[in-house]
């Protein structure tokens, strides 16, 4: 993966930046020592490594606009991360970068569910947001696979989703507002909690900028009241195509679950393995969760199943109580995790209409073969968010080649039918240079405008989402 040589000059310059940052932040937020900088040279994408120049570590906004003045004023890269949970190398610094841990800013600020708001600093993990309201009987929607560990403030730059974005949307959906601090040190107030205000839709360009655009360091977020119930169902079938049409068959009806996700054979079984959740020997899994009151759960579990059977599933499984319910999703809760069991894996999150799904199924099963790698489909069907795992071995030379080279086709192949290169992952340094796959030279030059804008100086979360030879114009009119 290129990336541009890093800036000499302020490598040579380091101990002072250091000294400058431990100047405004606490003594215990700056980390400079090699040993320990190791710990921040990357995030979930372990397949591309570069220990920072430094990291801090502030816990408020007034310190994150003190830390981003100083890097400003010395032309220092700044890689803002959360968790470290990306996948797409979001969070993969530079040699001459400092990156910004949002770790220490893991605060409630404000609940307010007369409104249905909270507020919380952006380090805050997504599944302790809805932890802070479940006293309450509310909770926040967006619920990525990794919302035990990962922060608000990724979930922001990469707009994340999960399972239950069919119904409740993905983090552009639920968020209303931010605190974000310009890579100058200003800081910035956006939307709030009240309706959208009039003007340019700034928290939407916001949302999914990957730290292009500065760092947000506080978040208020739509919550809401929990269901009167749910409950899901498994539906095995023989074949993923077949598995596919249902759930085309399904959104096509009408029907809104709030949730359907789907995993194939190499999944099922590892997953199967890994959690004893006990899922039947079958090619497809599709779980489908409604939820509502008992008559609202009826009707629409009935007519979902009244679909599924005209394909001629091999096992249908209705939750009946709170245990099967649990044990249902089990397996798809770990998935994951469990798959690492198989190998190495390449995660992919390309988007897709829901009626292509038979297509890209087959077509993915097609390129596999090719390319001599396995590949597990396990994704949010519901609304075609596909994630593809492409096995293969990190030891094996030419492996991680070759895997990558599938996995260009197969997000080629999702733009290709209609959809995107990224559902909820987002761009980083993984999907950079197929930009220009699903945008125009025109279309790259616009965003790379409104960069120009935010962040003149293009010292912010440096050389990703634009190819470089695009972007090479911009970066060096900012030196």
């Amino acid at each position: 993966m290129e990336m541009p040589d890093p800036d000499r000059g302020v490598l040579a310059r380091s101990a002072r930046i250091v000294a400058r940052l431990a100047a405004v932040l606490p003594e215990d937020a700056v980390i400079s020592d090699p040993l320990e900088t190791r710990a921040y040279e990357c995030d979930a994408l372990t397949a591309y490594r570069c220990p920072p120049l430094a990291a801090i570590l502030p816990s408020s906004t007034a310190e994150v606009a003190a830390a981003l003045r100083v890097c400003h004023e010395e032309g220092v890269k700044v890689v803002p991360r959360g968790a470290g949970t990306s996948l797409a190398g979001g969070a993969l610094p530079t040699a001459d970068s400092v990156i910004l841990g949002l770790a220490r800013m893991t605060a409630v600020l404000e609940i307010d569910t007369a409104d249905r708001v909270i507020r919380v600093q952006a380090g805050r993990t997504n599944l302790s947001v809805s932890g802070a309201v479940a006293e309450h009987d509310f909770f926040y929607a967006p619920d990525p696979s990794s919302q035990l560990a990962c922060a608000i403030g990724g979930n922001i730059a990469m707009n994340s989703g999960g399972a239950h974005c069919l119904k409740y949307g993905v983090t552009t959906n639920n968020l209303l507002g931010v605190t974000m601090v310009t890579m100058a040190g200003e800081v910035i107030e956006i939307g709030g909690a009240h309706l959208d205000p009039a003007g340019l839709d700034l928290l939407g360009l916001i949302c999914g900028s990957e730290g292009q655009l500065g760092v947000v360091t506080e978040a208020t977020l739509r919550i809401l009241r929990k269901p009167e119930g749910a409950r899901p169902v498994l539906i095995g079938y023989d074949s993923s195509e077949v598995a596919g049409a249902c759930v085309s068959d399904i959104i096509k009806a009408g029907v809104l679950p709030v949730a359907i996700e789907f995993m194939d054979r190499p999944c099922i079984r590892a997953t199967d393995d890994f959690s004893g959740a006990g899922y039947p020997d079958c090619e497809a899994l599709l779980i489908v969760e409604v939820e509502g009151s008992e008559d609202e759960i009826a009707e629409q579990l009935g007519l979902i199943l009244q679909i599924a059977r005209r394909h001629d599933p091999v096992e249908l499984r209705e939750a009946s109580d709170a245990d099967e319910a649990a044990r249902i999703w089990l397996g798809r809760k770990a998935a994951f995790g469990a798959m690492g069991q198989l190998g190495d894996y390449i995660c992919l999150d390309g988007t897709i209409p829901v009626s292509s799904l038979p297509l890209v199924l087959r077509r993915i099963g097609e390129l596999g073969a090719e390319y001599g790698h396995r590949v597990a489909n396990v994704f949010h069907a519901g609304d075609g968010n596909m994630h593809p795992l492409i096995l293969f071995d990190a030891n094996a030379p030419g492996q991680l080649a070759s895997a990558e080279a599938l996995g260009a086709e197969i997000l080629k192949l999702c733009v290709e039918v209609g959809g995107c290169l990224t559902g909820e992952h987002g761009v980083g340094i993984e999907k950079r240079d197929l930009m220009s796959v699903q945008y125009a030279p025109a279309d790259l030059e616009a965003q790379m405008a409104v960069k120009d804008v935010f962040d003149p100086g293009w010292l912010l979360n440096p050389a990703k989402v634009f190819p470089l030879d695009a972007s090479s114009a911009h970066r060096v009119a900012a030196e």
